[in-house]
């Protein structure tokens, strides 16, 4: 009788987005989730682990291990451990990409910065201010201004011809010159093409960079087109994982199977 296969979560959970990634032993991505984080973590995280179970064809018996992270990482209850969201996105980064690089992860709430050499291990580390400026948050302010779908800003960075260069990074301000913008007829394209230079243009501003730049997060993962603006901006190669919303969540999953690998060889007989 063949011995059921074992699977290990990763929860991220981040102020704006919860995110749960199932691995298996072979470190592939089995079953995965994404929702609005509401009011009530530890429900979310039930929901999206029900969620990745099922896309993984299996039930909770087959969890070996769980690990946690991000702002809401102490209320998973299936959680055996917590991580820090610098360590889980480092390592979930380096899984993808295994060699010296810099990653810019653009949350909901804030952006980071971390340094990583050629072994995986952190060299550096930046977060932004607490200010919205530059984040997902911005954006999705920016989008009700504009009356325009959030999904939709990408298609039309895309296809602006006359970028219009916002003078202010704050919120609050940028809601008042979008306006001043939209009065003086500037278009959409335009406006939305300038606000993801002020995103970019934000995040420069905080470190300098390797020669390799990763980008992850949600923005990045619904705006690629971003990615490209840092490339001409930054001069630098920039990499996206095949699942930028999911590299913490995949981080926390590789420490659940690092630690149960480690607990069985602890076992062992030698």
């Amino acid at each position: 009788m063949s011995q059921a296969r074992k699977l290990y979560a990763g929860a991220d959970i981040g102020a704006s987005r919860t995110k749960v990634v199932l691995i298996d032993e072979d470190r592939k991505i089995c079953g995965h989730a994404t929702e609005k984080s509401g009011t009530d973590f530890t429900q979310t995280s039930e929901r999206c682990l029900r969620l990745a179970l099922a896309m993984a064809g299996t039930g909770k018996e087959s969890i070996a291990g769980a690990v946690s992270t991000g702002y809401g990482r102490k209320n998973v209850a299936f959680s055996n451990d917590t991580k820090t969201e610098i360590a889980c996105h480092a390592r979930g980064c380096f899984h993808y990409f295994p060699e010296a690089i810099t990653i810019i992860d653009i949350g909901g709430q804030d952006n980071k910065i971390i340094k990583i050499d050629g072994t995986g291990r952190r060299t550096a580390f930046k977060m932004n201010r607490k200010c919205a400026a530059g984040t997902g948050a911005f954006l999705e302010e920016m989008a009700m201004r504009l009356d325009i779908p959030l999904e939709d800003m990408n298609g039309l960075a895309e296809l602006s011809t006359d970028m219009v260069k916002l003078g202010s990074y704050c919120t609050v301000f940028s809601g008042t010159e979008v306006l001043e913008n939209i009065r003086h007829g500037k278009k959409v394209e335009d406006i939305v093409k300038g606000l993801f230079y002020s995103v970019i243009i934000r995040i420069v501003e905080m470190d300098s960079f390797t020669d390799t730049v990763v980008f992850t997060g949600g923005v990045i993962a619904h705006n690629r087109f971003m990615a490209e603006m840092a490339r001409e901006i930054l001069g630098k190669e920039i990499l996206i994982p095949e699942h930028p919303q999911l590299t913490g969540a995949l981080g926390a999953a590789l420490y659940a199977l690092h630690d149960d690998e480690t607990e069985m060889l602890g076992k062992m007989d030698f």
